[in-house]
């Protein structure tokens, strides 16, 4: 069980720190919301997991292949919902590999990643595409 402490630091920003680690990061409300922007919003760090998750099942996949793959990518949209109950509609995450990845590679990795765990506890909540570059 890995936690999170957070805390409440004033004019709509928070800290948490990484138990495990001890590192922290910041959150900001988002200027649609009453904040200055001025950090990811909580909502930012959702989308954040997801690309995150993706490149991060993609590396494991490869490291346990001796495959290099460094310099993949994965750009995430973040689409909020314009009319009732302020929450996420979509995620929209491009993702990129790198030239030199085989074909065969490329079908295992896009594989791996479209099961990544953050994608399988999102989809049913909201839609999200995954965009292969």
């Amino acid at each position: 069980m890995t936690t999170i402490d957070c805390r409440y630091t004033g004019d709509l920003h928070c800290e948490a720190v990484h138990g495990p680690s001890g590192r922290s990061l910041q959150t900001d409300a988002p200027t649609d919301h009453d904040g200055l922007g001025e950090s990811f919003s909580p909502t930012d760090l959702l989308a954040t997991s997801l690309g995150t998750c993706v490149l991060t099942i993609m590396g494991i996949t490869a490291k346990r292949r001796q495959w290099d793959i460094r310099g993949a990518s994965a750009r995430v949209e973040k689409i909020m919902t314009q009319q009732g109950p302020r929450k996420i509609e979509r995620l929209r995450v491009h993702a990129h590999l790198p030239e030199h990845c085989s074909d065969e590679q490329r079908r295992l990795l896009m594989r791996m990643a479209e099961d990544c765990p953050v994608k399988r506890n999102l989809e049913e909540a909201l839609t999200i595409e995954l965009l292969w570059n």
